[in-house]
Formats: structure tokens, C-alpha cells, sequence
């Protein structure tokens, strides 16, 4: 593998990570397996990544030719994907207290968990716009890779949790907002500057 596709690699993995936030998600998913038994909270958790692992590899294979379907050009997916993140991140940082719904813990894994919490539209556009930009192969390596550092961080989340404590995992939460803030940014700025390239 190349220089380049190996730093494409790092910055999408990096990326997804961000997005997806398993070590600031660790409190939601403790919160709502608080009832189960340490086995049946991670069977929980596994088929909360394997949902998500499933819809990103999806959109990993198959989100060029959603893209062709309807005849979007990769500037606009830019810039309207780093809209997105740059108000998922804000709303990150400006939650003060997380809001629980009531979702049975025995059906939480794929709903919320795995779907809109650690996959969510952020996440889906983050990975359009690294199969467009580097292609399948470091698309599909980033989430494989994404899903598994994120099954170990909810392997070992009562510990981590314990480590952190509250006023830990918030900040973290919030750091992780401010960095996805700054790749929204980039993303917007990406778009702008292949839309002028494009005019001229």
C-alpha cells in the first residue's frame, strides 16, 4: 500500500472515530444495558457494531453509485456533508445532560445503539466522502477497521467509564465535537475550492 493511501487510511479512520465517538457514546450505552447481566449487555454492544458495521460498509460499496443515481457531484456532497457535521458537532458540544428515551435494553442494540448513536447521517457522510476521495479499498478498510477499535472501546466500557468518571467522558465528548467541527470545516472549505476550480 502507498504513502498516500496509507495517510488516506489514517485520516478516514481517524475521522470515523471521531464521528462515531465510542468513548463519548460509553455512558448512553451503559445507561441503556444498566439492567442487563455483563453477558447479555455485551451481546448488546456486539449487535449495536455489527448494525453499524453493516449500513457503513453498505454505503462504503454501494454510496458511488448512489452518488451517480442522482447525479451529485462530489463538491456538493462536500460541502452539504460538512454542513452536517458542523451542526452535529455544535449540538455535541452545547448538549449539557444526555436525554434517554425509553427503548426496551433487550431490543437497544441495533436502535439506538448501533443506529443513529454510533452510525448516524455524520458517520454515513464521512464514509461517501472517503470512498470518493480514496476509493473502496481504504473506505472499506477505515470502517472495518473503525468497527473493531470500537467493539474493544465497548469491550472494556465499565472500566473505561470507571477511569474517566463523568467529568472525564464529557470531556472527551466535547474534544471529540471540536475536532469533528474542524474536519467539517475542512470538508466545506474542500467543496468551495473544487467548485471554484470547476468555474475556472
Amino acid at each position: 500500500m502507498s504513502e498516500i493511501l496509507i495517510m488516506g487510511l489514517l485520516k478516514s479512520l481517524i475521522s470515523l472515530l471521531i464521528v462515531m465517538d465510542p468513548l463519548g457514546n460509553i455512558p448512553i450505552f451503559l445507561g441503556l444495558t444498566s439492567g442487563l447481566s455483563k453477558a447479555a449487555r455485551m451481546r448488546v454492544f456486539n449487535i449495536a457494531v455489527l448494525t453499524g458495521f453493516s449500513l457503513l460498509i453498505l454505503f462504503a460499496t454501494l454510496g458511488e453509485w448512489v452518488l451517480r443515481i442522482f447525479d451529485i457531484e462530489l463538491y456538493s456532497f462536500r460541502i452539504a456533508g460538512g454542513a452536517l457535521l458542523l451542526f452535529l458537532a455544535f449540538e455535541l458540544l452545547l448538549k449539557t445532560e444526555t436525554q434517554l428515551k425509553a427503548y426496551s435494553p433487550e431490543h437497544a442494540g441495533a436502535v439506538p445503539l448501533g443506529v443513529p448513536l454510533l452510525v448516524g447521517p455524520g458517520a454515513i457522510t464521512t464514509t461517501i466522502i472517503v470512498l470518493k476521495t480514496f476509493g473502496a479499498v481504504v473506505a472499506i478498510s477505515a470502517v472495518t477497521l473503525a468497527a473493531i477499535i470500537t467493539w474493544i472501546t465497548l469491550r472494556f466500557a465499565a472500566p473505561i467509564h470507571e477511569a474517566l468518571g463523568e467529568v472525564g467522558a464529557n470531556v472527551v465528548s466535547k474534544i471529540m465535537a471540536m475536532l469533528l467541527a474542524a474536519i467539517a470545516v475542512q470538508f466545506i472549505l474542500e467543496g468551495v475550492r473544487e467548485y471554484l476550480g470547476k468555474l475556472h
